[in-house]
């Protein structure tokens, strides 16, 4: 089995490149389940219902989040109607499990490929230089006890690294991929922890240089606008026994646009 984890779809740059490339991903890598980070869709901030729904028609089978989620207040609305429905898209687009109770929405979702193959996938948030949310190691433990899909994908949406993988190294041999999210650009340290748990984690930002040096040269405020030059798609493709859930590989994809 093949899943595919595209990283933060960031405004509408990021959203084009998904269009263009996704389809001829999954057709050459024969994927079976197709997971994206969309909470920076929206002019790199928040994700609207429109938004969602596009790329769930290219395909994408959940949608994942994190800090952003709410920047675009209509998607509360959205998130809400699903009601529950697990046959409903809004269902589909999770925002992290570990915020405190009664927030909008839900943390996880379970379903089935196209091939019957059940699975499910966690959405969590850091705690390390990011807001104090509940915590997301203990949580995943409940979420564990719950889930019946062997298959399992986390992302864990956090600023530092060491957490990310530490994530990893936690849930090593009891889900088949841990991904880290927030900071858009992949690092070169993807790998089949020895119990059959893939992990790779994320590490400027996909936003117009000039406005990243500004501001370390300035330290004043401004507002982050998408680069749009030198677009990526960044991906990870892994390959797990769809049985057991163990991952036996993982693969760092980056296409550039026009390439």
């Amino acid at each position: 089995m093949r899943i595919l984890f595209v990283g933060d779809i960031f405004g509408r740059p990021g959203r084009t490149i998904v269009h263009e490339r996704l389809p001829e991903l999954q057709k050459q890598h024969a994927v079976d389940l197709t997971i994206a980070n969309g909470e920076n869709a929206a002019g790199g901030f928040g994700i609207t219902p429109q938004i969602a729904e596009e790329l769930f028609e290219l395909g994408i089978d959940v949608i994942t989040t994190g800090n952003h989620i709410w920047d675009k207040r209509e998607i509360i609305d959205y998130m809400n109607s699903a009601n529950g429905n697990e046959a409903s898209l809004a269902r589909r687009i999770l925002r992290p499990a570990n915020y405190p109770a009664g927030s909008p929405g839900f943390g996880w979702y379970q379903g089935r490929t196209r091939a019957g193959v059940p699975y499910a996938v966690i959405n969590l948030q850091g705690r390390v230089f990011m807001t104090q949310n509940d915590d997301p190691f203990r949580l995943t433990d409940e979420l564990l006890r719950q889930i019946t899909a062997k298959v399992i994908l986390v992302d864990i949406h956090a600023e530092a690294t060491s957490e990310k993988i530490s994530m990893g190294w936690y849930l090593e041999g009891r889900v088949t991929a841990v991904l880290g999210t927030h900071t858009h650009v992949p690092t070169a340290d993807e790998q089949v922890l020895p119990s059959g748990t893939a992990v790779q984690t994320e590490g400027v930002i996909g936003v117009q240089k000039e406005l990243i040096l500004q501001r370390f040269l300035t330290n004043m405020p401004s507002r982050f606008e998408p680069a749009t030059n030198d677009v990526r798609l960044c991906a990870t493709l892994i390959e797990c026994n769809p049985d057991s859930g163990r991952a036996t590989g993982v693969q760092r994809i980056m296409l550039r646009q026009g390439k």
